[in-house]
C-alpha cells in the first residue's frame, strides 16, 4: 500500500510572521521572544516580514491575534508569554483563558498559530523551557504556514478540476 504524504515543510523564504509577546514575566517572556526571532530568521523569514506586537499580559494575546488575522496579512501568528502558578486560582483563568482564546482565534482565522506561552509551576521550569519552546514555536508557525499553503493549493487545484469537468458538460 502507497500512502502519499505531505512532507514538513520548514522553509520561511516569502512567508509573514506576527509575533504578540506579553510583557508579563518579562525576563521570561523577552527570553522567548529572542529565542524565535532567531529562530525564524535562521528558517528564512525575512525581518520585514516579521512584526512583532506586545501586550500587557497572556489575556490580551488573543484579541491581537485576532487582530493581526482579520488583516489577512500573515501567513502564520505566534503567542509568546509566561504564566507562572502563584498561590491563587488567578493562573488557572489566566492560563486556560488564553489558550483557550489562542485556539478560537486559529480555528476562526484559518491562519496557523503557535501557543508559545509558557504555563509553569515555577521560575525555574519557565526558564529551563525558554530555548527550545521559544524555537519550537517558531519552527510550527513556518510548518503550519506552508502546509496551510500546500492544502489551500491542493483544494484549489481540486476545484479547477471540478469547473472543468462541468465546463465538458455544458
Amino acid at each position: 500500500m502507497t500512502v502519499e504524504g505531505i512532507e514538513p515543510d520548514v522553509d520561511g523564504q516569502g512567508l509573514r510572521i506576527g509575533v504578540v509577546r506579553s510583557r508579563f514575566n518579562p525576563d521570561v517572556s523577552e527570553a522567548l521572544r529572542e529565542q524565535c526571532l532567531d529562530e525564524l530568521l535562521k528558517l528564512g523569514v525575512a525581518p520585514e516580514d516579521i512584526l512583532l506586537a506586545e501586550v500587557p499580559g497572556a489575556l490580551e494575546i488573543p484579541l491581537i491575534l485576532q487582530k493581526m488575522a482579520d488583516s489577512e496579512q500573515f501567513d502564520a501568528l505566534i503567542a509568546l508569554g509566561a504564566v507562572i502558578r502563584g498561590e491563587t486560582y488567578h493562573f488557572e483563568l489566566v492560563s486556560n483563558e488564553s489558550a483557550a482564546g489562542i485556539a478560537r482565534v486559529a480555528l476562526d482565522s484559518g491562519i496557523p498559530i503557535a501557543n508559545g506561552v509558557l504555563t509553569t509551576d515555577t521560575d525555574a521550569q519557565a526558564r529551563a523551557r525558554i530555548v527550545e519552546k521559544g524555537r519550537d514555536v517558531a519552527r510550527v508557525a513556518v510548518e503550519m504556514a506552508n502546509l496551510a499553503s500546500t492544502l489551500e493549493a491542493l483544494a484549489s487545484e481540486t476545484d479547477a478540476e471540478g469547473t472543468d469537468e462541468l465546463d465538458e458538460h455544458e
